[in-house]
């Protein structure tokens, strides 16, 4: 049996809720404030073609979030050195690290909204497993370093939304500042 293509409208309302769901997350101070409401009005859609798109609000954040990771995920899984798959773990390790923290950088308010979504927790997100598996797999090449699997955990946390939004929305840090003390934490821990 052949699967059907979406209709043409259906793949444009898809996109343009995605665009409004991404614009209405990072404009929104508290992302649980953002309602499917919001963003069906945003996009000039009805509420009904909303949840046929994603089912619920978490579907939709899922949706937009690995939407917008799929470019860092493409680059660590078939790009060069440092990111991609060719590097020394040693290089690898603080790239992809640097690369998650940019990324949450670049859309904090929809990893808040990913990892606020309830009874999903961070730690049991599909693409959580992914980043740590590609880590401990990484570190566990490392001579020396006595537990690739924990060492996984505790250099994600630092990259963890909550975080990142700690240090740059209510401390102020600044964009680079938070790049070298995770560069200089990591190398630390990489010894």
């Amino acid at each position: 049996m052949t699967e059907r293509k979406p209709r043409s409208d259906a793949v444009r309302n898809r996109a343009s809720l995605l665009a409004a769901a991404e614009e209405l997350f990072a404009r929104s101070a508290r992302p649980e404030d953002v309602t499917m409401a919001d963003v069906a009005a945003a996009a000039g859609v009805g509420k009904g073609s909303l949840f046929r798109a994603f089912g619920d609000r978490t579907g939709l954040i899922r949706a937009l979030y690995a939407a917008r990771l799929e470019p860092v995920e493409r680059a660590v899984a078939e790009g060069p050195a440092p990111l991609g798959p060719s590097a020394p773990p040693a290089e690898r390790v603080p790239a992809v690290l640097d690369a998650l923290l940019c990324f949450k950088l670049d859309h904090r308010h929809l990893a808040l909204a990913l990892e606020a979504t309830g009874s999903d927790s961070p730690y049991r997100a599909e693409h959580y497993d992914r980043w740590h598996g590609l880590l401990r797999s990484a570190l566990e090449r490392i001579p020396g370093l006595p537990d690739g699997d924990f060492t996984a955990h505790a250099l994600l946390a630092a990259v963890r939304a909550d975080l990142v939004e700690h240090l740059v929305g209510t401390r102020g840090m600044g964009r680079e500042e938070l790049r070298s003390r995770l560069a200089d934490f990591t190398a630390r821990v990489l010894g």
